[in-house]
């Protein structure tokens, strides 16, 4: 029984259409980081033997689990899985095709027990035997859906027990091979997905905040690449006057709630939150920065004109405080103001040499 085991494999369903359609980069960052949920979910002591592209090959020696606990696995992994997509999508502002149809991307997870052994290149622990190859074999089959549990023979000999989840059907099928036929029982598990409850709504309200500079201009471009201008950090020091760089200290693909760094040209450092994002290209984009403790925020309005024409409204808010406010309005107000005409300025020529990325 020493080389007897479980082998366990989740992968993602979709991947090859998404990474072969859309965005590479920005797809690459978000299928690393749904494995990582997906290692992170591991609360059975699987050990990793490799992870391919889109699966990750997981294995326990020894006598096979208890279905219950196989399943309760594969419920963590599923269910954390859709809860890091549900929560991307619902804080995301990122309009590239791989950021808006990440959601769409789901799980199955194939299980079989059988015999393999280790062997060990450098510091890699992998996986041979007939019963690797047979549960690799069985990532591809006939099914139509593709967010299912398979289990085979050796785990589920008999009619598959009802109790493991009221809402749980199974069907059976076979994976005819060069060597055989493999008898599989499958279940979906599209209802745990429907199941998780509705992320909170991420986004930080303007309440205690008094607005105190507003300035607008009107640009001969079309309201998305207006937006994708103002949005993306790295063009923020070509046209925001006061700004030398901002760093992205936290996210790879900044959300609501994700930090970044301004750098100030008088070298002053100030922390920074993505605080909203509201995406209606046919009528207005909102997108709003706040400090780290909430001091001040400014919320970028880009509005669409017509079809070629668009304008950005900025607006600059404090903490509602009647003595602040009165000494922002004699000291700095119209300071703020003069920075930020000149910005809107400055953003003329930058926007004008925009060139919108095909997948926006």
């Amino acid at each position: 029984m020493e080389n007897n085991g479980l082998l366990f494999i989740p992968d993602i369903s979709g991947f090859t259409r998404f990474v072969n359609e859309i965005e590479i980069e920005h797809s690459r960052h978000i299928i690393q980081q749904l494995l990582e949920v997906l290692i992170n979910a591991n609360n059975t002591g699987l050990e990793i033997s490799e992870i391919e592209g889109d699966a990750i090959l997981f294995y326990k020696f020894g006598q096979p689990l208890a279905l219950e606990a196989i399943y309760k696995q594969v419920e963590e992994m599923f269910c954390a899985f859709h809860r890091h997509l549900n929560a991307y999508d619902n804080r995301r502002i990122c309009q590239c095709k791989a950021c808006v149809s990440a959601v769409d991307l789901t799980l199955k997870v194939i299980t079989h027990y059988g015999e393999f052994a280790t062997y060990n290149v450098k510091n890699f622990s992998k996986l041979i035997g007939r019963d690797v190859i047979i549960a690799h074999q069985l990532l591809k089959n006939d099914i139509d859906k593709h967010e299912y549990w398979l289990v085979t023979a050796p785990l589920l000999q008999e009619t598959p027990p009802a109790e493991l989840a009221q809402w749980m059907t199974w069907d059976s099928s076979a994976k005819q091979t060069e060597t055989g036929t493999i008898p599989f029982h499958y279940t979906q598990l599209t209802q745990l997905r429907n199941e998780l409850p509705a992320e909170p709504d991420p986004q930080q309200e303007l309440a205690g905040m008094a607005r105190m500079v507003s300035v607008t201009k009107e640009y001969d471009v079309d309201i998305k690449t207006l937006a994708f201008t103002v949005v993306h950090f790295e063009f923020r020091h070509q046209w925001q006057v006061g700004i030398r760089t901002i760093d992205e200290v936290e996210h790879f693909l900044p959300g609501i709630g994700s930090r970044h760094r301004h750098v100030l040209d008088n070298g002053q450092q100030v922390m920074m939150r993505i605080s909203s994002f509201a995406y209606n290209p046919e009528k207005k984009i909102i997108f709003s920065e706040t400090e780290e403790k909430r001091k001040h925020s400014t919320y970028f309005v880009i509005e669409k004109v017509n079809e070629q024409r668009s304008r950005l409204s900025i607006e600059f808010y404090i903490q509602k405080n009647p003595l602040r406010q009165l000494l922002f309005g004699l000291g700095e107000k119209s300071k703020m103001e003069k920075r930020l005409r000149q910005s809107l300025q400055n953003l003329e020529p930058v926007v004008q040499q925009m060139v919108l990325p095909l997948e926006f």
